[in-house]
């Protein structure tokens, strides 16, 4: 089974291209891309969001 990283959005970027061989892997990657995203620090307005779904 293999799992993708969505945007909630439905727009397509560097990350929704990829594809993981576990959840764990793209929990991972958005976890380095944006863990350091607090969300008192959070400009809601400007992120994207993102889902994790099996592919």
């Amino acid at each position: 089974m293999t799992y993708k990283i969505i945007r909630i959005d439905g727009e397509e970027d560097n990350v929704t291209y990829q594809t993981f061989s576990n959840y764990s892997e793209a929990y991972d990657l958005l976890v380095k891309l944006y863990g350091c995203v607090c969300c008192s620090d959070a400009d809601y307005e400007n992120n994207n969001y993102y889902d994790i779904v099996k592919g």
